[in-house]
């Protein structure tokens, strides 16, 4: 596995801990964990063939990981009780497209 690969694995668990004790600090940890179920949407990624392509963008060629797909997340966010699902599931379309970027320019 390539360190950009690994960097990106590691930021998947991380970024979302510190939103989760940026913006709720007395529940960071259940945050944390209600967040981290936005790793789930990688499940479409069983739908391509190859399942895995270093080179490849998820964002816009998975299922889930679609335009309109990001609208649903951003509405979830809207809801109080789905709040932390929508933050984890636009955290989680946040950092592809940075690997996007990465794998692009350099």
């Amino acid at each position: 596995m390539s360190p950009r690969a690994i960097l990106h694995l590691v930021l998947h668990l991380l970024v979302p801990a510190a939103v989760a004790r940026l913006g709720w600090r007395p529940r960071w940890r259940f945050a944390w964990g209600i967040m981290l179920t936005g790793l789930l949407i990688d499940l479409d990624h069983l739908l391509a063939c190859p399942i895995f392509d270093p080179n490849r963008c998820s964002v816009g060629y998975h299922p889930l990981h679609t335009w309109p797909a990001v609208i649903g997340y951003l509405a979830l966010t809207a809801i109080p009780r789905t709040r932390l699902v929508g933050t984890g599931l636009l955290i989680h379309i946040a950092l592809d497209l940075t690997d996007c970027f990465w794998m692009k320019f350099f």
